[in-house]
């Protein structure tokens, strides 16, 4: 796990119902569960202030960071689909980007990257479709040194879904509850009558880990509509397992970060 991708793992799923900040400390301490080091984190910290991701801050008298207005935007955008239970429902219409790419190929490179985790595939040279509305795309091509022109469709050819693998696609999801469970087993030491946890920072790290690993579905997945899903689409019954797993975690998490934000 790397310590940007984890930071913004616990901006995303733990700070932003806590005003979207945290002092050092704090952020040091709550990574320290999934073996991220201290000069780790302090590294991530600064090149994530310097691309625009978090701001410096004062929390409690202490210094700290806070998301940035756009690490919000795209924070809330990310949980809203990491936490839905089902597709979406859709208009039966495709949103096309025609997409004139930036020059350089490390731009290029990681343009494609966050059109994929915003959900769009290539369905031709230059031409990117997803089945919804995703407001963070111009920002993301001007900020990589492209531009954008949009179009909507409701018949391609191609067939759309083609453009994305749906075969290890259904793979993986029919192996999330295994890997659920080993995820969950690796990161508990032992059980609490009362909540199902007593030791609050194996609680933490395991929900750590659950959302961390259910979110690289994000950049595999762009949520098709059920119309173009097969009927027994394994996706639905692994976000339910997610979502009931990383809820039954929740409470003792909640009490982990709020005595490391408290410094207790």
């Amino acid at each position: 796990m790397r310590a940007r991708s984890a930071l913004f793992d616990l901006y995303g799923d733990h700070l932003r119902s806590r005003g979207d900040q945290a002092p050092v400390s704090a952020l040091i301490r709550l990574l320290e569960p999934v073996g991220i080091a201290e000069p780790a984190v302090r590294t991530a910290i600064s090149r994530m202030a310097a691309q625009g991701w978090l701001e410096p801050t004062r929390v409690a008298d202490a210094p700290g960071y806070r998301a940035s207005p756009r690490a919000i935007e795209r924070l809330s955008e990310a949980a809203t689909r990491i936490y839905r239970r089902g597709p979406e429902p859709w208009d039966g219409r495709w949103r096309l980007v025609f997409l004139d790419a930036p020059r350089h190929r490390g731009e290029r490179d990681r343009l494609r990257r966050e059109l994929t985790y915003l959900g769009y595939a290539e369905h031709a040279p230059g031409v990117w479709l997803c089945p919804f509305d995703r407001p963070a795309v111009d920002e993301v091509v001007a900020r990589a040194g492209g531009s954008a022109r949009h179009g909507l469709a409701v018949e391609l050819d191609p067939d759309p879904v083609g453009a994305w693998d749906l075969s290890g696609l259904a793979s993986a999801y029919a192996a999330w509850p295994e890997v659920a469970d080993r995820l969950v087993h690796e990161s508990t030491t032992h059980v609490d009558e009362a909540d199902g946890w007593a030791d609050d920072e194996s609680a933490f790290a395991a929900r750590f880990r659950l959302v961390h690993e259910w979110r690289k579905f994000l950049f595999d997945d762009p949520g098709l509509p059920a119309q173009l899903l097969p009927a027994d689409w394994p996706g639905v019954p692994a976000a339910e397992r997610f979502t009931s797993e990383a809820a039954r975690l929740k409470p003792a998490a909640d009490r982990f970060v709020g005595r490391c934000l408290d410094g207790a």
